[in-house]
């Protein structure tokens, strides 16, 4: 006996009916998400993989009024 298509309608309608269907794709990215960062730090943990780099605190870039006018306002816009 194994799972037919009537038990994954009921099961799709039980988790539809618990969480509602605005809620199923932001449950889904956050479980990507989790995930992603599982894996990523299985990695950080091995032997030989890819080590932390060191937090740099940012300092804020203050340019002169005319250096800003020169770039375009989208990456104007992508700094702010």
């Amino acid at each position: 006996m194994g799972i037919s298509f009537w038990h994954i309608v009921i099961v799709v309608l039980v988790v539809v009916l618990l969480f509602g269907a605005g809620k199923i794709p932001r449950l889904m990215k956050d479980l990507g998400s989790g995930i992603t960062a599982f894996k990523k730090g299985l990695k950080q943990d091995e032997p030989g993989g890819e080590q932390p780099q060191a937090a740099q605190p940012a300092s804020p870039q203050i340019q002169s009024p005319a250096a800003a006018a020169e770039k375009k306002p989208e990456e104007v816009v992508r700094r702010t």
